[in-house]
């Protein structure tokens, strides 16, 4: 019997601008996806001009089974979702971005699976016309500014706890139904706001209440996307293990 063919999963550079930041970012998703039986195929975002870009992704895409959105430096722009910039915001990454919805343009028609992570989750959200929360600590009450920091996994393993809804997809790919603290790294300053059409909440900080996973909420399609960094642990724990076995699952279907 021939071997199956591993599910190819389509992950974009994390950032267009900065090189050494990008090349030293990805291959952690690689790993991580190799890891879970999957093939990682990288989506350049160096093709000029845009319609260049565009053709080539297109090209790439259309022999990958499912998507992988990653984290970046970056903060997109907050003009996509009708807000003005927060002195706290980074720049923006257009090229990151035009790729990232070329990707979700056709994850969405043809329902190939997705897996955000960090700024994924943020670039899902705004892609399904959802906003954002441009800086965190501006966003909360004082008294509950300076209990978690949730961009602490720059530096220790463990920023904080995520407790996943009842009864959610990611519950059930993290043990099943029933009340779930799961640690994890993150290294975050925004988060959701407003929730992208098609798109529900599945796990939020207890301490602060900030969300922290979202999933589709089509039973014939694997959209979800997590804030924190499950790329980052795979070697210590088993959840993040689980959230990349489930998207190649997916992927093979």
């Amino acid at each position: 019997m021939p071997n199956k063919t591993k599910p190819r999963i389509a992950i974009p550079m994390p950032h267009s601008l900065d090189r050494e930041y990008a090349e030293r970012a990805i291959p952690q998703y690689e790993r991580a996806v190799e890891q879970a039986g999957g093939e990682p195929v990288r989506i350049p975002l160096d093709q000029t001009p845009a319609a260049v870009m565009k053709i080539e992704v297109l090209k790439i895409i259309e022999r990958c089974d499912g998507l992988l959105l990653p984290g970046s430096k970056a903060d997109v722009d907050p003009a996509r979702f009708g807000a003005s910039r927060s002195p706290h915001t980074s720049s923006a990454d257009p090229r990151r971005d035009a790729v990232d919805d070329l990707l979700l343009q056709d994850a969405y028609k043809l329902r190939k699976p997705v897996l955000g992570i960090c700024y994924g989750l943020q670039s899902l959200n705004v892609y399904r016309a959802g906003s954002l929360i441009q800086h965190i600590p501006d966003f909360l009450p004082e008294d509950l500014r300076t209990l978690v920091n949730h961009e602490a996994g720059k530096t220790i393993a463990v920023a904080h706890s995520v407790e996943i809804e009842r009864e959610s997809k990611l519950a059930g790919i993290l043990g099943g139904p029933g009340q779930q603290v799961v640690p994890v790294n993150s290294s975050h300053h925004q988060s959701a706001d407003a929730i992208g059409e098609g798109l529900r909440i599945s796990a939020r900080c207890p301490v602060d209440g900030i969300i922290e996973a979202l999933e589709g909420t089509a039973s014939d399609h694997f959209v979800l996307a997590v804030q924190w960094h499950p790329e980052r642990s795979v070697d210590q724990d088993e959840p993040s293990r689980a959230i990349f076995r489930a998207l190649i699952k997916a992927a093979v279907k």
